[in-house]
C-alpha cells in the first residue's frame, strides 16, 4: 500500500493497516528500523486491539434455561 507524504512530512496510515494494528485516534505508534534496514510501524501503547468478535459476545438472556433456549431455537415458544 502506498501513501503520499504531505509538505509537513505527514502521511495517512492506510485503513487496512490501522485496522490490523488496532490504531485509533489517540493511539501511540513507533517507527523502528529493523535489522534488514526496513522500517516497521508498531503500536507502543500496549493495548490489545479489540477482537472483531468481542462486540458479538453476549448471552441469550437472564434466567433462560437450556430447555427454553432450545424451544426458542426450534420455534416452539
Amino acid at each position: 500500500m502506498a501513501t503520499t507524504v504531505t509538505a509537513k512530512g505527514q502521511v495517512t496510515i492506510p485503513k487496512p493497516v490501522r485496522d490490523l494494528l488496532g490504531i485509533v485516534p489517540g493511539s501511540r505508534v513507533d517507527f523502528r528500523r529493523a535489522a534488514d534496514g526496513s522500517v516497521v510501524l508498531a503500536r507502543v501503547d500496549r493495548k490489545q486491539p479489540a477482537s472483531r468478535f468481542a462486540k458479538l459476545r453476549g448471552h441469550a438472556g437472564e434466567g433462560l434455561t437450556t430447555d427454553a433456549i432450545m424451544a426458542l431455537t426450534r420455534g416452539e415458544a
